[in-house]
């Protein structure tokens, strides 16, 4: 990068906030010549040879490090995959996959995308891309998937080892547009209550979830499960969108205000969607658009928040593209809820290792196992127009608190799962009896129906569901696949007792269960299966067919 460009930078950077500069035009013009003589003196005259352009990436990561935490710097090389879950869509061979033993298994193909119509199946291994091999040469799945992506139109050539079938297939795939979607899962808890699981907030969201909702509804839907569990955030606006489903005409949603832009209020113009009671499921990792989502539902009394404080994110951040294809994300404005309470937790500027720290510290106060440790000062107390106390500048407390629970999970458990030693035998064991499976669960009528769903075609929903209710009720982890997890855990040198294995086995067999029942249909099962076991989503149950609770946010 030359001197020249690295002044275009200076200058646009300058150029944006000008307006709101308190300092004279002399003062700037001062600060510029002190930052281009620095630059070109040390391109010109340090002793050694310098990177000209990591010097410049430095520099520019080092003024937004000294700001707050969430004003970043993503490379020119790296901002495409950043947006990628944000913005709706990649280019690529639209498959999901999974790593066995150094060799990608393809898991699923994506319903009508272009690895289907090449022929690809489930259960395949790709062994070489165009004339690369990529089984067995310890290659990073970084490097896998930058020879599978590419630009739309192009071709790709996929070597394939496929179980019953003797020496390797050749596939020829052409690239297309592949859909990321941000809603994890969505089904029917029982004939009035339905669940949606979003993971991020996305260009697509809320069209994701009027689809889903739609379809929730026509199964009979009158009481709703939000869980926002883990989702970090994403777009405002996707979040005010969404928002925008679940509140009455002018209502506020959520306002954002900063040193340089005025206030901008964002208010619901809509209408409600015809749901009874609304329950949202959060965590501490329940942050961003996430928290804009929950505020804007607790503030306006339209439903119950259960879980466990959220992560406390109550700064936007505006995209700036930079001349070489980078990009920073400044933090230009606080949001705030419709009260007014602002969530965001307290930083020091410059110090971003002690504001990552913060969920460990809430461990070690005790606060997620007891809420009465979190103690808030009546400078952040707002009531809601049902009279209900909310806090600001620290995330969202849940009206219900739920305590982690450390015993869900065994240590045993949690080494067999960082090791690969599930996934492994799930894999494995998949691989051997997929056809089996398959038949004997109907699968492929749900995927059929899938389909036809994407295509925005009537589906009876029984079709989606038959064959998962019965592997809900019939399927058992075999002994054989068992076997597997312990020979892999011996091969990763995991030493256990007998009575460790014995706490082990009850949720080692209802995970294996739950990411088979993933890998033949969709994360939605996976989701069903294993939530029953997470203490937020079945204190979010209950919630639901409380009363009580849902007369005190009623009574305005």
């Amino acid at each position: 990068m030359t001197i020249k460009s690295t002044l275009t930078i200076l200058c646009m950077a300058v150029g944006l906030s000008a307006a709101a500069q308190q300092r004279s035009n002399e003062e700037l013009d001062e600060q510029m010549k002190k930052l281009v003589i620095a630059y070109g003196a040390i391109n010109q005259l340090y002793v050694d040879s310098i990177d000209i352009d990591k010097l410049t990436e430095d520099a520019i990561v080092g003024m937004l490090r000294e700001l707050d935490p969430h004003s970043t710097y993503t490379p020119a090389k790296d901002v495409e995959a950043a947006n990628e879950s944000l913005n709706g869509s990649f280019e690529g061979i639209g498959i999901q996959y999974n790593m066995q033993e150094d060799t990608l298994v393809v898991i699923q193909t994506i319903s009508g995308g272009p690895s289907e119509k090449a022929g690809l199946i489930a259960g395949d291994k790709i062994v070489m891309v165009d004339d690369s091999v990529i089984a067995g040469v310890k290659m990073s799945r970084e490097n896998i998937m930058k020879r599978l992506r590419g630009t739309k139109g192009t071709t790709v050539k996929l070597g394939v080892i496929r179980q019953g079938v003797k020496g390797k297939q050749n596939f020829v795939v052409t690239r297309d547009k592949i859909p990321v979607y941000t809603i994890d899962s969505y089904y029917m808890v029982d004939p009035t209550t339905g669940y949606i699981r979003i993971s991020n907030f996305g260009s697509t969201t809320s069209t994701e979830f009027t689809k889903a909702a739609t379809f929730l509804l026509f199964s009979g839907m009158k009481d709703l499960i939000i869980d926002l569990q883990g989702n970090g955030g994403g777009y405002l606006q996707a979040a005010v969108a969404l928002s925008n489903q679940f509140l009455g005409n002018g209502e506020m949603i959520v306002y954002t205000e900063g040193r340089t832009v005025g206030r901008h209020e964002y208010r619901a113009h809509s209408g409600k969607m015809g749901i009874r009671r609304v329950v949202v499921l959060v965590d501490g990792y329940t942050a961003s658009a996430a928290e804009i989502l929950s505020g804007a539902i607790q503030d306006n009394d339209r439903g119950i928040i259960v879980g466990r404080r959220t992560f406390a994110k109550g700064l936007v951040q505006r995209p700036v593209d930079l001349p070489d294809g980078s990009q920073m994300r400044l933090t230009i404005a606080n949001y705030y809820s419709p009260v007014g309470r602002c969530f965001q937790k307290p930083y020091v500027k410059g110090d971003k290792k002690s504001y990552d720290k913060d969920m460990l510290d809430r461990l070690n106060s005790g606060e997620l196992m007891n809420a009465d440790s979190i103690h808030f000062p009546d400078s952040l107390k707002f009531t809601t127009k049902a009279g209900r106390v909310v806090y600001g500048g620290g995330g969202i407390m849940p009206d219900v608190y739920v305590p982690l629970d450390t015993t869900v999970y065994t240590r045993l458990h949690r080494e067999l799962s960082a090791k690969g030693c599930i996934t492994y035998a799930c894999l494995k064991g998949l691989d051997s009896n997929r056809k089996n499976l398959i038949r004997e669960y109907d699968v492929e009528e749900y995927h059929r129906a899938r389909a036809r769903q994407l295509e925005h075609k009537h589906v009876d929903p029984k079709d989606l569901r038959e064959g998962f209710e019965k592997f809900k009720e019939r399927f058992v982890v075999s002994q054989k696949m068992l076997n597997l997890v312990l020979s892999k855990a011996k091969d990763e040198g995991i030493e256990y007792t007998d009575s460790a294995w014995d706490a082990t086995l009850p949720m080692l067999k209802l995970q294996m269960k739950a990411l088979i029942a993933r890998d033949l249909w969709s994360m939605s099962e996976y989701y069903e299966i294993m939530n029953p076991t997470n203490e937020i989503y079945k204190q979010g149950l209950n919630a639901l067919k409380n009363d009580e609770l849902f007369e005190q946010i009623s009574a305005q």
